[in-house]
């Protein structure tokens, strides 16, 4: 299974150009890819710099035999009534059973400008690894009080979702072909997208803490580059490699991290340190 995620700056190359098709070309010479997990995409925000159109439209266009799964973080309206929104799109060729929007924390922080954040999850067949889910997020810049209160919303996503796995809830005969159905719940995960920190924050750290379930077993989350890498190899940097408007060195802020189980399956993970047609550059993460 191969999944790319890339912050995408709405399909905007640091040449200005908007362009949703450079975007799904560049990632299909990077991997033949089951499932591409996109941030910052747009859509009725035509005041934006490019002026993106429809995006989510855009991009199912380009991408024939993809199920497509828009998580808006923002969805208001302008003066006329058109509709504005904003977040993550995860794209998959594989057997889709679930979708889940979350919103992630926001608490109030007048001192600098944010905007809300979410997490789209969809839960997929793998061939190689049965059900998995494939979450995607974007976390805020900004505020290290909101970006933190988002890291641990996460955790807490992936906690609940590891004890449904482990203590589902059992449907009543009559419940079949209502929304109390049987439900797949699985604890097997990858959580990708832009993180907005580095690895030495605490809310890096906080996000990979194990935790307990009732049944005493524990699970954490594992960042795929060093267990595919080694600790000794730092990050592959993914922003400011060639724009340093937001700071004068490269850093990683966008990652892979997987499920405790999963991470016996890494086979692979790299960072695409050349292309400039977005701001961050894109991860390829395989297993199998």
């Amino acid at each position: 299974m191969k999944l790319i995620t890339w912050n995408t700056q709405w399909c905007r190359g640091l040449d200005g150009i908007v362009s949703p098709r450079r975007i799904v070309e560049h990632a299909r010479s990077m991997a033949d890819f089951d499932v591409l997990c996109l941030q910052e995409i747009a859509q009725g925000f035509d005041a934006m710099s490019g002026a993106p159109g429809d995006q989510p439209a855009e991009l199912a266009a380009l991408l024939p035999g993809f199920q497509l799964f828009f998580g808006p973080a923002v969805h208001e309206f302008d003066g006329t009534g058109r509709a504005q929104r904003f977040g993550n799109l995860i794209a998959t060729r594989l057997p889709v059973a679930r979708v889940q929007h979350h919103l992630l924390p926001w608490p109030a922080d007048p001192s600098v400008g944010s905007m809300p954040r979410m997490c789209t999850s969809v839960t997929v067949h793998s061939p190689e690894l049965g059900a998995l889910r494939v979450m995607t997020t974007h976390l805020e810049y900004y505020s290290q009080a909101q970006r933190s209160a988002q890291a641990e919303g996460l955790r807490s996503l992936h906690m609940e979702a590891c004890a449904h796995a482990a203590s589902p809830p059992k449907p009543e005969p009559e419940d079949a072909g209502t929304p109390f159905q049987h439900k797949l719940h699985t604890a097997q995960a990858i959580l990708c997208g832009d993180f907005n920190m580095p690895v030495t924050d605490a809310a890096y750290a906080a996000l990979l803490q194990p935790f307990a379930l009732a049944d005493g077993s524990r699970q954490q989350l594992c960042d795929a580059w060093p267990a595919v890498h080694g600790s000794a190899r730092p990050h592959a940097p993914t922003f400011r490699l060639f724009d340093r408007r937001y700071g004068p060195d490269p850093i990683a802020c966008d990652f892979v991290f997987v499920s405790d189980g999963l991470a016996l399956h890494l086979r692979r993970i790299e960072v695409d340190g050349a292309t400039q047609v977005s701001d961050h550059q894109p991860v390829l993460v395989e297993l199998g």
